[in-house]
């Protein structure tokens, strides 16, 4: 059996069901063993980064690492920013690329680079197979360790003469992985922090997401009062209705949210990453206690120093702490700080053309239902999104607030519709993030996966313009031209839309869905007040509670 032969079967051992990439002249043996596979489904896409935004999203929904694929080269290289987007937002991925022969390179340094030195940085490992008959234990290491907590990205080379070789290797069977579990002495401890705390506040992010922890996060709050901020990504870990909700973290150090955390003396972290929300905003004078309840120790900082870590499955931590609460406390200023939280995010809004961000935010969040799926892309909008858009289930709005990289807003979306086909999935996505993987309309047309594209348009890159307005220097360098995007989006076979002035945006939506078909929505954005919102109100707020 030849070496890509076995390396297809490991991966359907796996359970892989897609596998997303673009094929090259070195993979063209991998490609012909996938032609043969009677359970993986083969998505190409028109750029490999596409391929690794969709594979992470696989990862991030589903639990099991996604796969990519690529040859080398120009085609490893581009995978580089999709492969540190899973790394970074802890989603796993496995991703192989092709290589020249090991024994007998004729075409010398062309497209040579040293891939595996390359990935390293951004992966938990990367490794070349030099040896056909490592084919099944490689794989076999590569899933296990992306899929172990914290999930990432793993990279695997395969030299085109290795690929083509023969093997008497077998398949090496998939293991099940027990739970760990911490000790009741230090659930113990832990419970004693909470009760001599006057105000301890929950922090969860994208960790709680992950496993089954929201039944056990909701019961945990409900009986025993306390109050959840959530981090970008950890939105929808408690739904925002619940009355123990402060909603979510926006700008770093100035939002409403912060008036609860502040008057916090203990913090008790879950599922919690650095790279989500940097503690020094919620730490900054170090006179926090903090409560970490997560799969794995905590990634220390200088402002993230646990008192008390509880190691070990999410979900029965909590359920072992909720069975020991005696009763349920009263918190009035975080009560009091729900209540203007949700007054800001109910509050009216301007109706203008260019439409304002938050008429977008609340005629998407009235658009679509509580399972429904929003992946964004990076932009000024993610923060309106992030601070208005009411979450009620984990998963249920996908954003990055990790690499934040612009471009995954659209294969996000695609992978998100292809493994949720009776959900509506709306990416929304900035004139600048789009065009950085447009092309990928093709790849959802080719497939039939009717992604509805919500495409705020504002002719510049809008987060920069914000910042560079907010460090008092001159307008320059980030306007730019567009084309007609209903026009383009129709050169592809989709159905294209702008929203004109009197348009109703909600009943475009609507309509989009309807037609079960790739759709795009132009709509134009006025970004004029971000900087009111962002810079001079939240920058001159006080707290009152």
């Amino acid at each position: 059996m030849k070496a890509s032969d076995i390396l297809v079967k490991q991966l359907e051992e796996e359970g892989v069901e897609y596998i997303f990439g673009l094929p090259g002249e070195e993979n063209l043996d991998l490609l012909e063993s996938l032609r043969t596979s009677k359970s993986i489904k083969l998505i190409i896409t028109r750029h490999e980064q596409a391929a690794a935004f969709m594979a992470a999203t696989y990862g991030r929904l589903t639990g099991k690492a996604g796969v990519c694929f690529s040859t080398l080269g120009p085609g490893a290289t581009n995978l580089v920013t999709g492969i540190a987007h899973a790394q970074l937002i802890g989603a796993p991925v496995v991703s192989i690329s092709g290589q020249k022969a090991v024994r007998d390179n004729w075409q010398a340094l062309f497209q040579l680079i040293d891939v595996i030195s390359l990935m390293k940085p951004i992966t938990k490992r990367a490794v070349s197979i030099a040896d056909p008959n490592s084919v099944p234990t490689i794989v076999r290491e590569a899933f296990k360790i992306a899929e172990s907590e914290r999930p990432g990205a793993v990279h695997i080379e395969l030299p085109e003469d290795i690929a083509g070789s023969q093997t008497d290797a077998e398949i090496q069977r998939k293991g099940e992985m027990g739970k760990s579990f911490p000790d009741p002495e230090t659930i113990d401890a832990a419970m004693k922090l909470i009760k001599e705390a006057e105000y301890p506040l929950i922090i969860v992010s994208a960790g709680a997401c992950r496993g089954s922890a929201t039944k056990a996060l909701s019961d945990f709050v409900n009986k025993s009062g306390i109050y959840v901020v959530h981090t970008q990504m950890g939105k929808g870990a408690l739904p925002d209705d619940s009355e123990q909700s402060l909603f979510a973290t926006g700008i770093h150090k100035h939002d409403y949210v912060n008036c609860g955390m502040d008057r916090a003396d203990l913090i008790i972290t879950i599922g919690y990453s650095i790279v989500e929300y940097p503690p020094f905003i919620w730490n900054e004078h170090l006179d926090n206690k903090i409560l970490n309840i997560d799969f794995i120790p905590a990634e220390t900082d200088r402002y993230f120093d646990p008192d008390i870590e509880l190691i070990g499955d999410i979900s029965h931590s909590l359920k072992i702490m909720t069975e020991k609460i005696d009763a349920k406390s009263e918190y009035p200023a975080f009560k009091k700080t729900r209540e203007l939280i949700d007054k800001k995010i109910n509050e009216g809004y301007e109706k203008r053309y260019p439409l304002l961000p938050q008429e977008v935010v609340h005629i998407v969040r009235d658009t679509l239902s509580r399972d429904d799926i929003l992946t964004l892309d990076n932009g000024i909008y993610k923060l309106w999104f992030a601070r208005l858009y009411k979450t009620y289930m984990p998963n249920t709005l996908l954003l990055d607030n990790a690499l934040a990289t612009m471009g995954a807003g659209l294969p996000a979306g695609i992978a998100a519709k292809m493994l949720n086909p009776e959900k509506k999935v709306l990416a929304v996505c900035g004139d600048g993030g789009f065009m950085m993987n447009s092309q990928e309309l093709e790849t959802a047309i080719r497939y039939k996966i009717p992604i509805v594209v919500l495409l705020l348009n504002d002719n510049a890159f809008g987060f920069i313009k914000w910042k560079q307005k907010a460090m008092g220097f001159p307008d320059f360098g980030l306007d730019y031209g567009n084309p007609d995007f209903a026009a383009y989006a129709k050169s592809y076979g989709a159905e294209g839309i702008k929203v004109n002035r009197g348009d109703d945006l909600g009943g475009i939506l609507k309509k989009a869905f309807a037609l079960k078909k790739v759709v795009v929505i132009e709509c134009p954005i006025d970004y004029s007040v971000n900087y009111d919102v962002f810079s001079t109100e939240l920058g001159s707020m006080v707290c009152e509670i």
